[in-house]
C-alpha cells in the first residue's frame, strides 16, 4: 500500500491583541491526503485543552486509511509548534473564543478549501469549538462532529461532581483538600488525580500511548491557555467558560451532527444531552468500553461510525424525529 501523503507546514495568523510579539503568530498545520484531488471534502480536528496540541488525534489519520478523506490537523495557538503566548496568562480578554475562531478561519482560508467546503471534528475543548462553529453557520461546514464536547460547563462540572463522588475516600479526601488550599501540585495530588483521570479520561492504564502522552506534556510544558480558559485541573474550572451554556444557540444549527461520548467519559451523559435535544439533525453514540479518549479505548469501533457518518449522504437522525429526545445510540 502506497504511504499517505503528508506535508506540515507553518502560516501567519495576526492573533488580535498580541501586542509586543516580533512579527505575525504562526499557526503550525499538518495535512494528511491531496487536498485538491480528493473527492472527499476534507476533516479538520480540533484538539482539546485549550493546550494539548494535535498529537493526540493522530489516530484519525485512520480515515483517511479507510476512506480517502483527508485530514488537517494543526496546533491551535498558544500550543505545541504554533506561537506561545506565556505572558497571557489570566489575560481573558486575549484567550476568547473569537481568537480561536479567527485562526480557524484563517486556516480555512489560506488552505483554499471554503468553497469545497469541510467537516469538523472536535474533541474536548475542540468539541465545544466545534459546536460553536455550528451554532455560528460557519462558512463552508458541511458536517460536524461533536466528540466528548460538553454542551454546558455547568452540568459538565455537575457531572464531575458526581464522578468524584465514586472515588476512593482517600483520594477523595487530597483532592478536597486541593480545592480548600488551591495548592494543585505535589505528588499526592497528582496521584489523586491520576485516579480520576485513569476512570475517567483514558481506561487504556499506564503508560499512556506517546501520542496521547504528548497532550499532558503539552499542557505541563505550557498551560497559559488552559489554566486561563478552564483552570487548574479537568474537574476544577475556575476560567472564563464556567458558565458558558452552549446549548442555547444549539437551535441555530443547520448541518447534520454527530455527537460522542464514552460511557465512564469525564464529559457525562448530563452536559452533552443539550446538544442532542436542541440541535435539529443529529446523531448521538456512546461507546460502552470508553471515557474521554474513544478514539484511542475503542479506536476501530470509532472510526468506522465517524467514517461511515462522513461518508454518507443520508440525513442524520434528531430528537425532533424521535419519540424520546433522550434515545442514545450505542455503538
Amino acid at each position: 500500500m502506497a504511504a499517505s501523503p503528508i506535508y506540515r507546514r507553518e502560516i501567519s495568523f495576526h492573533a488580535p491583541g498580541a501586542d509586543g510579539k516580533p512579527g505575525p503568530c504562526k499557526t503550525w498545520y499538518k495535512v494528511v491526503g491531496d487536498l485538491s484531488s480528493s473527492t472527499h471534502p476534507p476533516l479538520i480536528t480540533l484538539h482539546g485543552g485549550p493546550g494539548a496540541g494535535h498529537n493526540y488525534l493522530l489516530p484519525l489519520i485512520d480515515l483517511y486509511t479507510a476512506h480517502k478523506i483527508p485530514i488537517i490537523f494543526y496546533d491551535q495557538i498558544g500550543c505545541g509548534k504554533s506561537t506561545h503566548f506565556p505572558e497571557k496568562m489570566g489575560d481573558n480578554d486575549f484567550w476568547t473564543f473569537d481568537l480561536y475562531l479567527a485562526e480557524l478561519d484563517n486556516l480555512i482560508d489560506t488552505l483554499g478549501i471554503r468553497e469545497k467546503g469541510f467537516y469538523i471534528l472536535g474533541q474536548s475543548w475542540g468539541g465545544v469549538l466545534a459546536g460553536l462553529c455550528a451554532t455560528r453557520r460557519l462558512k463552508g461546514l458541511k458536517k460536524v462532529v461533536i466528540a466528548s464536547g460538553p454542551a454546558s460547563l455547568p452540568l459538565y462540572v455537575k457531572g464531575t461532581k458526581s464522578l468524584l463522588a465514586e472515588l476512593p475516600e482517600d483520594v477523595r479526601k487530597v483532592l478536597e483538600d486541593a480545592d480548600k488550599t488551591g495548592n494543585y501540585e505535589g505528588e499526592e495530588y497528582e496521584k489523586a488525580a491520576g485516579v480520576f483521570y485513569d476512570r475517567h479520561v483514558c481506561r487504556l492504564g499506564q503508560p499512556y500511548p506517546e501520542d496521547l502522552q504528548a497532550a499532558f506534556e503539552n499542557l505541563k510544558e505550557d498551560p497559559t491557555s488552559y489554566i486561563t480558559v478552564q483552570g487548574p485541573s479537568e474537574f476544577v474550572i475556575t476560567g472564563w467558560i464556567k458558565d458558558w451554556e452552549g446549548w442555547q444557540d444549539a437551535y441555530k444549527v443547520e448541518v447534520d451532527t454527530l455527537l460522542l461520548n464514552g460511557r465512564y467519559d469525564e464529559v457525562t451523559d448530563i452536559c452533552v444531552e443539550p446538544w442532542f435535544k436542541y440541535i435539529p439533525r443529529i446523531k448521538w453514540v456512546t461507546f460502552e468500553n470508553s471515557s474521554h479518549m474513544a478514539h484511542w479505548e475503542e479506536r476501530e469501533r470509532y472510526m468506522r461510525v465517524v467514517g461511515e457518518f462522513l461518508s454518507t449522504v443520508e440525513v442524520a437522525v434528531g430528537p425532533a424525529a424521535l419519540c424520546s429526545p433522550g434515545i442514545i445510540t450505542s455503538s
